[in-house]
């Protein structure tokens, strides 16, 4: 079963909601993918070998900022059942 949660990233008008997953990526320790409930936005973030999470794809543009975000949300949630 894949570990999914809610998670939500700062928008320039407004939150936006979306379901994060956790993935596994050659050569990152972990990894998540966002996808926006409304499409607005993909995201995928992985922590590299030095530890620093790094976004690796994802939609244009993007607040760098989003990469702390989800990183902090993945690390405080409980997986959605």
């Amino acid at each position: 079963m894949e570990q999914q949660f809610d998670a939500v990233l700062t928008g320039s008008d407004t939150p936006v909601e979306g379901v994060a997953t956790a993935l596994d990526l050659a050569g990152y320790s972990s990894a998540y993918e966002f996808k926006a409930i409304d499409e607005t936005i993909h995201l995928v973030i992985g922590r590299n070998p030095q530890g620093k999470w790094e976004r690796v794809a994802g939609t244009e543009p993007y607040f760098a900022g989003w990469v702390d975000e989800l990183a902090e949300q993945a690390g405080n949630t409980t997986p959605m059942v």
